[in-house]
């Protein structure tokens, strides 16, 4: 079975977010003091308060959601439904044709997080997540890393294609 070009690029965005986001808490893990409620742990600011590093295991879900429910609750919800839904959007995407490169950039992106999420909670009980970014009360963010961060941008990006692809079939019915 030969992989056409649309269908290596998907793959090849999949598996370079997993790699990157996957290297990225090895290196927190091993040479970033654990902040937990005992111990505080280490925060290392790259750019002042701004955009500071730390290393945080999370058991939830984004922004530790669902950290509070019981074992059987978190099974469902953050492994097996994630499973499921990333599994059904990677088939769509390889079955629609009609998505143009953004698209599949995107969803190719949310796949490759989810699934590098899933892999932690898989492999460890809990994802790693280790990024903060405080711009002294415009924006604040809680702890997250390179995995929600594909994920985040993938559905901005899917959001800018959706508003796109609006304005254009509103100049075609126009027209």
């Amino acid at each position: 079975m030969k992989l056409s070009k649309r269908s290596i690029y998907i793959i090849l965005v999949i598996v370079l977010t997993i790699a990157v986001d996957q290297i990225s808490k090895v290196i927190v893990r091993n040479n970033i003091t654990l902040r937990t409620n005992i111990n505080p742990g280490e925060r290392i600011p790259i750019l002042g308060d701004y955009f500071i590093l730390m290393n945080v295991e999370n058991t939830g879900a984004f922004l530790g959601m669902g950290s509070e429910l019981n074992e059987t609750l978190r099974i469902i919800l953050l492994l097996i439904l994630p499973i499921v839904v990333l599994g059904l959007v990677l088939r769509y995407i390889f079955k629609d044709k009609s998505l143009d490169n953004w698209s599949l950039f995107a969803f190719a992106s949310i796949i490759g997080g989810g699934i590098a999420n899933v892999f932690d909670r898989i492999a460890f009980g809990k994802v790693t997540d280790f990024l903060f970014i405080d711009l002294g009360g415009v924006f604040r963010t809680g702890i997250f890393n390179l995995a929600d961060l594909s994920v985040t941008t993938g559905m901005i990006i899917l959001l800018f294609a959706s508003f796109k692809k609006k304005k254009n079939d509103n100049k075609k019915n126009v027209a």
